[in-house]
């Protein structure tokens, strides 16, 4: 008891000295305080602010970014340490994040020695606002030696957790890119993935390991005095898997997506404007490169000549010149000129269903540094489809097209995997409508050679295209073209293939008797 009533005598004292001293004489003294305790205390302090500067305009990034550090280290261990944590989820967040409560401090280690941050909460005197604050503390023995690389630590780590954890966009342009904004956005969602992609292992393999070096590459392009951008070029038929690759990418890289429409682009000026407007770790993507404008050039002639002529064309057509459009040298420009490095961490990636019509000044290297070949399934993409619409790893039908595979029966990823689609609730029938999708096509009847006349009957008679890969069997086909007279030559090749497919359907059935036993 007398204890407490010293206490309470001190603190009397301390209340009557602060009426009676003048205030800068207080200021002094607890300055003076402040400096005492800090020479005998082991620990250093440092205060970030959440504004620069006393007009409370200019945000302090470092406090945002510490903010993002103490969110991407919400571990057990460190959330134990801390008793009260704020949680709350943004509409532009998919994961429910966490703020430190005012005065509330979380204990962090770096290097093998442990530190803290304490968050600040003050409200400011005869206003509504609060004045926010983080301090970190530190061993004052090892500060000159932890301070820089802590805080580089915590900024990696917290612009990593932003990627991760922000809400990626998919842009396209909207016809009025030299305003201020000519992109419209909505969330990217897409669920492709590279676990979920019809593609072979070790293509597969090869794309993301250069996709990691590419993100991770940052010393690397400053240190060889290169543009951090990337360019890719995915050709392949129709239904290839071009756009699904696309968005996996976006997906393992956690990028934002332009579509960029060039129909869509007036002219040169318009295209460097959207490229300023994109912002940084995002794939611009410009599809069918080779025949969304026209941007074939004969260099071969000399360019007076070439303008004079189409000048005459136009003139002689009565249409007026053009008084501005996207041409090639723009494009080139775009993906590797001077305006190309307005940015970084950008992938560029062109699309075409015939890569010998894009012209070769934009598919060099430097410009495309990786050129993706997409075509028909392989049997390891054929297993990776099956697999994702029905849920098995293996199949006595799976003999039977990989012999198919090899008689030059593959199929699109999109073909294999409408099929599986639509017949994803008896796995047997999928696949014995794959096998006679390929038998189809090996016979010149599916979506391939010899495929006009058969669709051309199938349309008349009221049926789809696909339902002529599944009617009849090779016994029909052999008695149908012997009914016709055969289409000409090759009839030797034909009954080859017939009986060739006909030995593939009685394996087929006895493999459907086995597991019927």
């Amino acid at each position: 008891m007398e204890i407490l009533s010293q206490m309470w005598s001190f603190l009397g004292l301390l209340t009557v000295l602060q009426n009676v001293l003048p205030t800068q004489l207080l200021s002094l003294l607890h300055s003076f305080y402040e400096s005492l305790q800090d020479f005998f205390s082991p620990y250093s302090y440092f205060e970030v602010p959440e504004f620069n500067g006393y007009c409370g305009v200019d945000v302090n990034d470092l406090y945002r970014q510490v903010n993002l550090y103490l969110n991407s280290v919400n571990n057990p261990s460190t959330a134990a340490t801390c008793r009260r944590l704020t949680l709350s989820r943004s509409k532009s967040s998919n994961r429910i994040s966490f703020t430190v409560a005012p005065n509330q401090t979380v204990h962090d280690s770096f290097s093998n020695h442990t530190l803290s941050w304490t968050h600040h909460v003050d409200t400011v005197q005869d206003s509504l606002e609060e004045k926010r604050s983080f301090t970190l503390k530190l061993p004052k023995r090892h500060r000159h030696t932890l301070l820089s690389p802590y805080l580089d630590h915590v900024t990696k780590r917290a612009e990593e957790f932003e990627r991760v954890s922000r809400e990626r966009r998919l842009f396209t342009n909207n016809g009025h890119g030299s305003y201020e904004s000519g992109w419209v956005s909505v969330p990217f969602r897409h669920p492709s993935t590279f676990e979920t992609l019809a593609l072979e292992p070790d293509l597969k393999k090869q794309i993301t390991e250069d996709l990691t070096a590419f993100a991770n590459g940052k010393d690397f392009y400053h240190r060889v005095g290169r543009a951090w951008k990337r360019g890719y070029l995915l050709h392949g038929p129709p239904g290839s898997g071009k756009s699904s690759l696309i968005a996996a990418m976006a997906n393992y890289l956690c990028y934002d997506v332009y579509d960029l429409e060039l129909t869509k682009v007036s002219d040169n000026s318009e295209l460097r404007a959207l490229l300023i407007q994109t912002t940084n770790r995002s794939i611009i993507v410009i599809e069918d490169i080779d025949c969304t404008v026209d941007l074939t050039v004969d260099r071969t002639m000399k360019p007076r000549t070439t303008a004079m002529r189409k000048r005459k064309e136009m003139v002689a057509r009565g249409e007026q010149e053009e008084s501005g459009r996207v041409t090639l040298s723009g494009l080139l420009n775009f993906t590797d000129g001077l305006w190309s490095c307005c940015g970084e961490e950008r992938i560029i990636v062109f699309t075409t269903n015939y890569r010998d019509n894009v012209d070769p000044a934009l598919v060099r290297c430097g410009r495309m540094d990786v050129h993706v070949s997409l075509g028909t399934c392989g049997m390891h993409a054929f297993k990776a489809l099956v697999k994702n619409y029905l849920g098995l790893d293996s199949h006595p039908v799976f003999e039977v097209v990989e012999s198919c595979l090899r008689s030059g029966g593959a199929l699109t990823p999109a073909q294999v995997g409408e099929v599986l689609l639509r017949n994803r609730g008896d796995a047997d029938l999928a696949l014995r409508d794959v096998v006679a999708a390929m038998q189809a096509k090996i016979l010149g009847l599916g979506h391939g050679e010899g495929m006009e006349c058969d669709d051309a009957a199938a349309v008349a008679a009221g049926r789809s295209p696909e339902s002529v890969l599944m009617v009849g069997s090779p016994e029909s086909w052999m008695k149908k073209r012997k009914e016709s007279g055969g289409c000409g030559g090759g009839g030797s090749t034909w009954e080859k293939k017939v009986k060739f497919l006909v030995r593939l359907r009685s394996l087929t059935k006895s493999d459907s008797g086995r597991r019927g036993v």
